[in-house]
């Protein structure tokens, strides 16, 4: 089994392995907004914030708040504005915003947003059946958003959807992965997080893809990031092969919020984003440093799952909380 046999290896290699590990990795938690946008429960704005101000205390250098979309389409979201513009900024983290159009631009600037995103899918009917347009016209209405992004000298990352399946049209080819993230690094993004947004990949189809990457951005991996679901219990093992291609910034979400859209059964939500507990946990078992410290991710886990009056998605986090009891 693919899975087993990443592991028992890994584990094998002991000690030895770091090496073929980047010696430090930094994680952008996304569970703010990504692991946000779709909750049906109202998370009121002081818990948002407190949520928010708890990472910042972890380590964290990079937090991803929240997203200035319309209210009609994310009302989770709609207090955006007053969440970025009263948490406790520590001046060690970059706090960043989805930002869809130029309104929401204007808006996350107002807020002293840090960094701005962009975002994009390498699947084409996945595209127009979410924003009724091609690949290339949806990458083309971030023209403006870019170009004022530029003038305003912030840093501009870009999101790309469904790198290896297709809830849709099933298996991506690399190649089309490839020819989004070269037009997101062309329109000035500094970073492409590559997202398996229904968390259909594995090993295999991560290293082939990021085997063509690699020719993509010149052998300079920092240009990439790697943004994995848990769908199918495969986010960790996924990311191992990431890093033993250099990959050094991994996405993740505090108590693993954020279900899949696609992957549901009788209309509830199964594991989305891979829990940012999990990740600390695997990457501090093969010694590599994140800066980041548990024990404050797990207290900021506690705020938001106490909220959302559910137990945590995070494996790590359950195991920690059986010891405790």
């Amino acid at each position: 089994m693919i899975v087993s046999n990443k592991i028992y290896h890994l584990f094998r290699r002991g000690i030895s392995s770091v090496s073929r590990f980047p010696a430090e990795v930094t994680i952008v938690e996304v569970g703010p907004r990504d692991g946000l946008q779709n909750e049906k429960t109202n998370v009121p704005t002081d818990k948002k914030i407190e949520f928010v101000d708890k990472l910042s205390e972890s380590g964290l250098r990079r937090i991803e708040v929240t997203s200035f979309v319309s209210p009609k389409w994310v009302p989770q979201l709609a207090d955006a504005k007053q969440v970025m513009q009263q948490i406790k900024r520590n001046p060690n983290v970059r706090y960043s915003t989805l930002t869809p159009n130029i309104k929401g631009f204007n808006d996350a600037l107002d807020s002293n947003t840090q960094e701005v995103a962009i975002f994009g899918a390498a699947s084409e009917t996945f595209t127009k059946k979410n924003i009724n347009c091609t690949i290339e016209q949806s990458l083309k209405q971030f023209d403006q958003v870019v170009q004022q992004a530029k003038a305003n000298n912030l840093p501009i990352r870009g999101y790309v959807s469904c790198v290896v399946g297709c809830p849709y049209e099933g298996f991506i080819k690399p190649k089309i992965v490839c020819q989004v993230v070269e037009k997101m690094l062309s329109m000035g993004c500094y970073e492409v997080s590559l997202g398996d947004t229904i968390g259909v990949g594995n090993p295999n189809t991560i290293r082939d893809m990021l085997i063509e990457l690699r020719r993509v951005v010149s052998g300079n991996m920092n240009l990439l990031a790697i943004h994995c679901h848990d769908t199918y219990g495969m986010a960790l093992v996924n990311i191992v092969e990431a890093l033993e291609h250099q990959i050094k910034v991994v996405d993740s979400s505090t108590a693993g919020l954020g279900g899949c859209p696609y992957a549901s059964k009788g209309g509830a939500a199964v594991s989305g984003n891979v829990a940012t507990e999990d990740v600390l946990y695997l990457l501090n078992s093969l010694g590599v440093k994140t800066g980041v410290d548990m024990n404050i991710v797990l207290e900021a886990s506690e705020i938001i799952t106490s909220v959302l009056n559910r137990k945590t998605n995070s494996k790590v986090g359950q195991a920690l909380s059986c010891k405790k009891n």
